[in-house]
């Protein structure tokens, strides 16, 4: 879910919640929060070998995330989820996506990096009170744009006040246009902003009033 760059090899999975193809687990090297990672990846899912440069572009440009309970919104396998909770050890991170090969690798690579702050679950089995102090996306631009929509709205409502979500769009994907319409269409209380551009990608800034 974790797409907006030109497509992988197997885009054609990893919308899906369960990707064609074989799951063979191969190692994954990189670094997240300053270290290098000894990750594994598979195949059916966005950008398997390696960070993607959308995702590098909001890790190297957002502030180190806030509060108790923080939402990586289409984890892919895992790079925000896991410096989330490299960043912020004493915080609940939730890693959710529709592809449960991307949600199995994603906790099997927290595993790995020993963080038990970690949960990797589908949209659905999220409990629909928790509200989220920060939400990290480089959010599924290809999906479409009801479905994009549809998405955005049923999660950056559910900022807790004073909560701030940050995601990363690509410029000839629709950025500005994203923008303005997250602007018309979230609560009063809620306000968009673009934070930064960095080549050709916008990083929205999307913060709920205390």
């Amino acid at each position: 879910m974790d797409s907006q760059q030109e497509p992988q090899p197997d885009a054609q999975h990893y919308f899906s919640a369960r990707p064609a193809g074989p799951d063979t687990r191969r190692p994954l090297a990189v670094v997240l929060a300053g270290r290098r990672r000894d990750l594994v990846t598979s195949s059916g899912l966005f950008s398997p070998d390696g960070v993607d440069k959308g995702t590098a572009i909001l890790l190297g440009s957002v502030p180190d995330p806030e509060g108790q309970r923080l939402l990586d919104l289409g984890c892919g396998w895992g790079p925000l989820a896991l410096t989330m909770a490299l960043k912020a050890p004493d915080a609940e991170v939730l890693a959710v996506d529709v592809n449960e090969r991307c949600i199995a690798l994603t906790a099997e690579n927290a595993r790995r990096l020993g963080l038990g702050n970690v949960t990797a679950t589908t949209p659905d089995d999220v409990d629909a009170g928790l509200e989220f102090s920060t939400i990290w996306s480089n959010p599924p631009i290809r999906i479409g744009k009801q479905e994009l929509h549809a998405l955005l709205l049923r999660w950056l409502p559910r900022l807790a006040p004073g909560g701030t979500a940050w995601l990363v769009v690509q410029k000839n994907l629709g950025a500005d246009s994203l923008q303005r319409w997250l602007a018309e269409e979230l609560p009063g209380d809620f306000t968009v902003r673009r934070a930064e551009t960095s080549k050709s990608f916008r990083i929205l800034e999307v913060r709920r009033g205390e």
